[in-house]
């Protein structure tokens, strides 16, 4: 989950800050203090994270794009200008405009913003951003809530007494509500001091950037690893009372199983799963999983020749083509596979399943799976050439009415003229012309979709006056009753617009018939 860090360089964090026996700082020194802990922890414990920084004032800057380079970060958050005022609501566009660039709007994104909590006078100011919010147009609208999932944090580099005589954190706290409630706002308790922000930065490490430790077992074998990125608490919209279920931190393997069968599942989001090296005194040596531009170092070494259930793992199921079931929680499912980067490189993966006991129907219950040697006779058959998947459902599903889906804009176009050409072979297509007319009507009735009704009644309507001299008078009488039907159903107000009626044809003395219907 990529990072943006925007950092606050307007004149407000050139504020002194006095600590009593030291040197005069700056809030801008406490704030890069507070982020150089924060990258600090990244290198050490986020390294797949990428991270970008952000500098605004009156207008933003991006500083240093996605990088997993902190030592660049650290340069260039050490080398920050001082500008003029603040101008929050053309930063907040400049980190969507620089998200969607690099990873659209589907990855979800963190952004961490630095600031003292002045946030401007006048036009421009967050206060006046906020009061105009409705007021913006179509192409100019507010920045939140952002066009990707993403989660808020504000470093207030002030205590809360300060951004209550401020007048900031309501608007703060609107900020926060604008986009979506996901975020938090993080202010300093006590004094402004080195501490203080230590303090604030380590509570946004535990929140958003501790790293998820888990034990992966099967049988007898175990595996210390890390899941990365952090896997998100999930909550069930269909239970009465609802709980956010987590993963929890033994990840028990309950099988194993052939990619084919398994095929391509939804899924609510992919991890990669690192093993973690340990030593024989039970210390954590670090992950297994290096960069390229790394350099080997003798723990990196240490980490290489140790054996690893995680190694293993990821080894057999790259060269037998499956995947293996694992329990995340109860009722709850997830499976691990191997993909590839590159020709020459591949990761474990994990992802996870919707919980419940049946997140993939043609598989059934997971609980009720068991080993193919236990079955009276093999179920993949002798040769493999047959699987025992999908499972039939229970009850046998009718399949015959077909569903009218106009996805394409084509789609229509085809029932329309299908209704037209069996329109210009009347009376012979009378059946099949009012079938199409009916099926036509009750997917447009369905949809709401009136404007096709009236559309389709004027083409009839236009149909009967281009019908030559030789055809059938019957024709005409047909193609106007069934175009005065469809207006009668488009007005929505009448008899004839209920979904369960059918347009049925016209008896006249040249069907054969008579009666009320006769023009």
């Amino acid at each position: 989950m990529p990072t943006v860090v925007l950092m606050d360089s307007s004149l407000s964090m050139t504020r002194p800050v006095s600590e009593e026996g030291s040197e005069e700082f700056q809030r801008k020194n406490l704030a890069v203090h507070g982020l150089t802990m924060l990258f600090e922890h990244m290198a050490t414990n986020y390294r797949l994270e990428f991270t970008s920084l952000v500098t605004f004032s009156s207008l933003w800057e991006h500083m240093v794009p996605f990088t997993r380079d902190y030592n660049t970060l650290q340069e260039a958050l050490n080398n920050l200008e001082d500008y003029d005022k603040t101008c929050l609501e053309a930063a907040l566009q400049g980190v969507s405009n620089i998200v969607q660039q690099e990873w659209g709007t589907s990855c979800p994104c963190q952004v961490v913003l630095v600031t003292d909590g002045a946030l401007g006078i006048g036009r421009g100011s967050l206060h006046h951003s906020l009061q105009t919010v409705k007021q913006h147009v179509e192409d100019k609208k507010f920045p939140l809530p952002f066009p990707f999932p993403s989660k808020l944090y504000v470093m207030c580099i002030a205590n809360a007494e300060e951004l209550q005589a401020m007048d900031s954190m309501d608007n703060l706290e609107q900020l926060i509500n604008l986009n979506g409630g996901e975020g938090q706002i993080y202010t300093m308790e006590g004094p402004l001091c080195l501490k203080s922000v230590q303090s604030m930065f380590g509570k946004l490490i535990d929140q958003a950037y501790s790293p998820f430790h888990a034990v992966m077992r099967c049988g007898n074998l175990t595996s210390d690893v890390q899941v990365f990125p952090r896997p998100e608490p999930v909550t069930i919209d269909e239970e009465v009372d609802p709980m956010p279920r987590t993963v929890q931190t033994d990840l028990e393997i309950v099988g194993f199983i052939e990619i084919g069968d398994i095929s391509s599942p939804p899924v609510l989001s992919r991890h990669l799963v690192l093993p973690i090296a340990v030593n024989k005194e039970g210390d954590e040596i670090g992950t297994g999983a290096t960069d390229d531009t790394e350099e080997e170092t003798p723990t990196n070494q240490m980490a290489g020749k140790s054996p690893n259930f995680c190694v293993l793992l990821h080894g057999s199921l790259k060269v037998e083509g499956m995947v293996a079931l694992v329990q995340l929680g109860p009722d709850w499912f997830g499976m691990l596979y191997s993909q590839a980067d590159s020709k020459k490189k591949s990761n474990l993966m994990m992802s996870l399943f919707e919980p419940g006991s049946e997140p993939l129907p043609w598989l059934g219950r997971i609980s009720q799976l068991g080993p193919a040697s236990d079955a009276a006779e093999n179920p993949y058959g002798e040769d493999d050439s047959k699987s025992p998947f999908p499972i039939q459902p229970k009850n046998k599903r009718s399949y015959a009415q077909n569903v009218t889906v106009w996805i394409k804009a084509s789609g229509l176009q085809t029932d329309v003229q299908k209704i037209l050409r069996n329109a210009r072979k009347l009376p012979e297509k009378t059946q099949t012309f009012y079938k199409e007319l009916n099926r036509l009507r009750k997917a447009a009735l369905a949809f709401g979709f009136w404007e096709l009704l009236k559309s389709v009644a004027e083409l009839l309507e236009r149909e009967c006056t281009l019908l030559p001299d030789s055809a059938h008078p019957d024709a005409a009488f047909q193609l106007s009753h069934a175009a005065q039907q469809l207006k009668l159903a488009s007005s929505g107000d009448s008899k004839y617009a209920a979904y369960e009626h059918n347009i049925t044809p016209m008896l006249t003395d040249f069907s054969g018939g008579g009666g009320a219907d006769r023009i």
